[in-house]
């Protein structure tokens, strides 16, 4: 079996920094579907990864809980 090791670039490394170790485990299982780490938004209830694969997008909470149908809307 083939194993890919992915190199990220100094952005995409700044927000992998940024992601609790539970977000990271989470990510790291999505980027295995195709999902890239977009963004991370912070608010008063915490941090939400946002990534996305081929128009679709899913979010991962500060926990790790992966919604792969939330209800947000990404501008262009």
């Amino acid at each position: 079996m083939l194993l890919e090791r992915r190199q990220y670039s100094h952005e995409e490394q700044s927000l992998w920094d940024r992601l609790s170790l539970a977000q990271k485990f989470a990510a790291s299982s999505m980027t295995q579907f195709g999902y890239d780490l977009s963004f991370i938004r912070n608010s008063n209830s915490g941090s939400l990864a946002i990534l996305q694969c081929n128009g679709k997008t899913a979010t991962i909470n500060g926990e790790g809980e992966v919604d792969s149908t939330p209800s947000i809307i990404i501008r262009p």
